[in-house]
């Protein structure tokens, strides 16, 4: 028997998922939950074998307990099952360890079909989600660098070059205040904590050269 939770906030989903299933003569249903704090407490407890799993709920989303289930029980396969399927939604899922991804277009039996595979180590991905999939690395992932206004890019490089706000304001013409400005919103959009990190930055990813050209 394959032992299967069911985690869905939509009752009339919930239910609906679970009527079918318990239809299957190899598939059992071991619990069900209607939000994803406790969908995740729930999985821990009862060790299933599969888990179909919707991703906007209330409390605590789909993304969040996939990851906390798999953090504590790595063996789960988890199968998201959801409307959504934008790369906002996808990417976080799969990175955060699911399985495989369903759509609720999907029928019954493909539903089925899934949580077997998924007991046997088959995956399987809706094909709109691998369209999505193929489409976020089709385009080249932006640069955070590349959001940067030119002035801010300026400081950008005052900063890689070691120069202080003071030589930066007088470099650039601009008060301290402003500097102190643009190298906040530059440490914001770059995502490093100091200036160290952002000159280390700039090397990394050779701005003085691509400034240059």
């Amino acid at each position: 028997m394959i032992r299967v939770v069911v985690i869905d906030d939509h009752d009339v989903v919930r239910k609906g998922i679970i009527s079918f299933l318990q239809t299957e003569d190899d598939i059992e249903i071991a619990g069900q939950a209607d939000s994803g704090f406790k969908g995740a407490e729930l999985v821990i407890q009862e060790k299933p074998e599969v888990v179909l799993m919707d991703l906007i709920m209330e409390n605590g989303n789909g993304i969040e307990a996939t990851r906390q289930i798999m953090t504590s029980y790595p063996e789960c396969k988890v199968i998201i099952l959801t409307s959504y399927y934008d790369n906002e939604q996808v990417i976080p899922a799969l990175e955060a360890g699911a399985f495989s991804y369903l759509l609720k277009t999907s029928n019954a039996q493909e539903i089925a079909e899934a949580v077997r595979k998924a007991a046997k180590d088959e995956n399987v991905i809706e094909p709109k989600v691998a369209n999505t999939m193929m489409n976020r690395f089709r385009t080249p992932a932006k640069k955070p660098h590349e959001d940067l206004t030119e002035r801010e890019l300026e400081v950008l490089l005052c900063i890689g070059d070691g120069m202080t706000n003071q030589e930066i304001s007088e470099k650039l013409y601009i008060g301290i205040k402003t500097v102190k400005t643009h190298v906040s919103n530059i440490l914001s959009k770059l995502e490093v904590n100091d200036r160290t990190q952002a000159a280390v930055y700039v090397h990394r990813n050779q701005l003085f050269k691509t400034a240059g050209d």
